[in-house]
């Protein structure tokens, strides 16, 4: 008969150890799909991927998706800004027009 050790949760890793080992260090995956047929290039896909902490991305320089005016605000703040200050220039020069006449 064999007997078999006990693994205690101290002496195990649990899910949210390594997650949390992963977002704080970063892990990159990073491959590519071609499909040929005779030595003719049919499709090229690569693939990259990034898994880490919004923090260490921006301590590496990556941050895209703060001027993604999908994920915030502040794109579509300053194009409206620009549209409502473009506005107000035409209107000025109409009404300078109507003024005018």
């Amino acid at each position: 008969m064999t007997t078999q050790k006990m693994m205690h949760a101290t002496e195990a890793t649990n899910l949210a150890d390594i997650l949390e080992r992963v977002l704080d260090k970063g892990i990159v995956i990073a491959g590519d799909i071609q499909v040929r047929i005779a030595d003719i290039e049919l499709l090229t896909i690569r693939i990259r991927l990034l898994v880490a902490s919004v923090d260490k991305a921006m301590e590496m320089g990556i941050n895209w998706w703060q001027s993604d005016s999908y994920l915030t605000s502040k794109p579509k703040e300053a194009e409206l800004e620009l549209e409502n200050k473009m506005l107000k220039e035409r209107l000025d020069r109409i009404e300078e027009k109507i003024k005018v006449e």
